[in-house]
């Protein structure tokens, strides 16, 4: 069936991938085509269908030509049927031009929706600890255009109007717009010592804040950069309101080694302390290579006393091909050991409760914890587990007359996504605060990917964190040097570990960026 031709312009907001609206969200999930500007954070183009079609335009204010082929280009794309978002950085309507597509797109009668973004005028301040209109802060709220249309071209602005007006002035400008704009704001009246502030990379992991006053903030601006500047008696409030750059972890840069598929967790929390996160999977999670002997085990599982989960991938590889051949009520025989918090949660997820889980949360508190409910000898234990594990507890349970069941639920192979120039760049440019891992594999697959005999002295001054001993020796083993290992072998507590050790070391490796 043909589709009608339908545009969203939608606002992506200013940087922050959280802050596009559900409504913004919802229109990139059900897109065949996403047509956007350059500043777009990456992200949240991954909202879009795995099928749909992107087209980077560029520039959020771009020429004329440009912008007459961008606007033909949205109805091309809508008259083939397909449903088209525009994502536009910022807001479409706030010193873009979105007014014009949509004006383009009425008068070839093509049905369009404009969905606003937050402006980075309203939420850079925010982000930075200033409210931009403040109870006797003054009665005008003044937005300038600057840098939106990526250029450093100075404004041509009736300063003499401006100056006189008593409120904030906000712009988006390249260090010489700073100068042009404050210049004139001093000379047509405006006192120098009025308060102001630089945002740079405003409501990102990378933003920081420049203090001063109107008659010096230019002489502090970064050349080259363009920045946020907020000019009022509001920017006094920066050092009571500032709330998003003290957070714990902020203007770390750490790398998650984790498999994508499960690396949100631990992405999330140091994302929700500040930390600027490099997601680089070191592994894949793939279904074990001999299919048969797990389905088996699948099928003789009644018939065992104890089923061991020593990790989350065997919870869900086992359960998963159970489920394809079983009903989950067939389960009722053995009783369910899992290792710790994470597998038990993920036991949880299909609706099975653990009845054992040891107060050490690795493979050697496994057997005293059995013990604690009843002999090991005689008893059988399936044992699902990762192709290539540690033997110790197969070995234990057998040692105390108990009968095991090894079986590969899963393998762990090196991730064969992207490439490991950016992070070897990063690292030996000292950019790096930390590298977490998460399991022996982990290591193992990431230290391969930057080569064995660079990866100690490429990671010599950066924080080793590793989730629990096991893997921390795995590290050690590899000429690495973990600093960074909870007490307790979770992702919350490793991320806890990793927030006490910055706040007693404040120094930041990546300081200079």
């Amino acid at each position: 069936m043909h589709k009608p031709p339908f545009v969203y312009i939608v606002g992506s907001g200013p940087g922050d991938p959280s802050l596009i609206t559900v409504r913004g969200r919802e229109c990139l999930g059900r897109a065949d085509v996403v047509i956007y500007d350059h500043r777009v954070p990456e992200p949240l183009l991954n909202s879009a269908p795995d099928g749909a079609e992107r087209i980077d335009v560029g520039a959020a204010a771009p020429k004329p030509l440009d912008q007459e082929a961008i606007s033909y280009l949205l109805a091309e794309k809508a008259r083939e049927g397909k449903i088209v978002v525009r994502l536009k950085w910022g807001d479409p309507f706030v010193f873009d031009s979105g007014g014009r597509e949509a004006l383009f797109l009425h008068e070839n009668r093509i049905p369009f929706e404009v969905v606003p973004g937050v402006p980075l005028a309203i939420a850079g301040p925010a982000y930075a600890g200033v409210p931009i209109t403040y109870p006797d802060g003054g009665d005008a709220l003044i937005l300038i255009r600057g840098h939106e249309s990526e250029t450093d071209e100075p404004n041509r602005i009736a300063w003499d109007h401006v100056a006189g007006i008593r409120g904030t002035l906000v712009c988006f400008a390249a260090a010489r717009q700073v100068d042009t704009i404050t210049r004139s704001l001093v000379a047509h009246g405006r006192a120098p010592e009025e308060a102001a502030v630089l945002v740079y990379d405003a409501t990102s992991a990378t933003q920081r804040t420049i203090e001063g006053t109107l008659g010096d903030i230019a002489g502090q601006a970064i050349d080259g950069r363009p920045a946020l500047l907020v000019v009022g008696a509001v920017a006094n409030f920066r050092q009571h309101l500032r709330w998003f750059d003290t957070r714990p972890l902020f203007g770390r840069r750490i790398v998650v080694t984790r498999a994508r598929e499960q690396a949100g967790e631990l992405i999330s929390a140091l994302e929700e302390l500040g930390a600027d996160v490099v997601a680089l999977p070191a592994i894949r999670i793939l279904p074990a290579e001999n299919v048969a002997a797990l389905d088996a085990a699948c099928d003789a599982a009644a018939s065992f006393d104890w089923i061991v989960f020593t990790s989350v991938n065997g919870v869900d590889q086992f359960m998963q091909r159970y489920l394809c051949r079983r009903d989950i009520r067939d389960l009722k025989g053995p009783r369910l050991c899992t290792v710790g918090p994470s597998s038990t949660a993920a036991l949880t997820r299909y609706g099975m409760r653990a009845d054992v889980t040891p107060a050490e949360y690795r493979s050697e508190g496994i057997l005293p914890a059995l013990r604690e409910h009843g002999a090991i000898a005689g008893k059988r234990f399936l044992l699902p587990r990762a192709q290539i594990a540690r033997e110790v507890l197969a070995e234990e349970l057998r040692a105390a007359g108990g009968y095991v069941a090894d079986v590969a639920a899963y393998s762990t192979v090196e991730a064969a996504e992207g490439s490991a120039q950016d992070i070897y760049r990063m690292l030996l440019d000292r950019q790096i605060d930390a590298v977490t891992f998460t399991s022996a594999s982990t290591v193992r697959h990431f230290v391969e990917l930057l080569g064995t005999e660079q990866a100690p002295d490429l990671l010599a001054p950066t924080v080793i964190a590793a989730i629990g001993p096991v893997t921390a020796e795995s590290a050690q083993q590899l000429g690495l040097n973990p600093v960074v290992v909870p007490a307790h072998y979770t992702i919350p507590a490793l991320v806890e570990a990793l927030v006490d050790h910055f706040t007693a070391n404040p120094v930041s490796v990546t300081a200079s960026r």
